[in-house]
């Protein structure tokens, strides 16, 4: 199987935003640059988590994203789902039933094993991407990353991160 690129991006821009004071937003053209993406592209997935009501899009001139539920509250199957939909990823289309050698439909009452051994293994993943928090990504990025990866991250956002406007509530947590 094979996620989008869109997944580790949506990832990535949840993890940074986990790391906003307070109050803050961060323009989607910043976290373009820090993951070194074309901003179209990533708008496009930013646009997706704030529809599923992960990030807040804060408009006008101190605008950005900033996480709309505290990263305890976001799982990574979250993330996913928002970014590459509900759909299974795998779709059997039944092509037993095809060819020269098929039979009459009601030869196949039971379910194919090959589609049974592909839905297991997707609720298997799903389970553990459910299982995993955004606030554990962070933790284990803290305890485990290149200290000069972590510094230049957290300069980067220090730089970059707005205050929100005066007319946009208040981030919930």
């Amino acid at each position: 199987m094979k996620l989008s690129d869109g997944v580790e991006a949506a990832i990535h821009c949840a993890a940074v935003l986990a790391g906003l004071e307070e109050g803050r937003v961060l323009p989607a053209s910043a976290l373009a640059e820090l993951h070194g993406l074309s901003p179209s592209y990533l708008l496009k997935h930013l646009q997706a988590l704030a529809a599923a009501k992960m990030f807040e899009s804060v408009p006008g001139p101190h605008g950005g994203y900033r996480l709309a539920r505290a990263p305890e509250r976001i799982s990574l199957l979250d993330i996913v789902l928002a970014v590459e939909g509900r759909e299974p990823a795998f779709r059997c289309a039944e092509i037993r039933q095809r060819g020269p050698g098929a039979l009459e439909p009601s030869a196949y009452v039971k379910p194919c094993g090959i589609k049974v051994a592909m839905l297991k293994a997707e609720q298997a993943w799903r389970a553990v991407l459910a299982g995993t928090m955004l606030s554990e990504i962070v933790a284990g990025y803290q305890a485990e990353g290149d200290p000069r990866a972590v510094a230049f991250n957290c300069a980067f956002v220090a730089r970059h991160q707005r205050p929100q406007s005066e007319s946009s509530p208040k981030e919930p947590k």
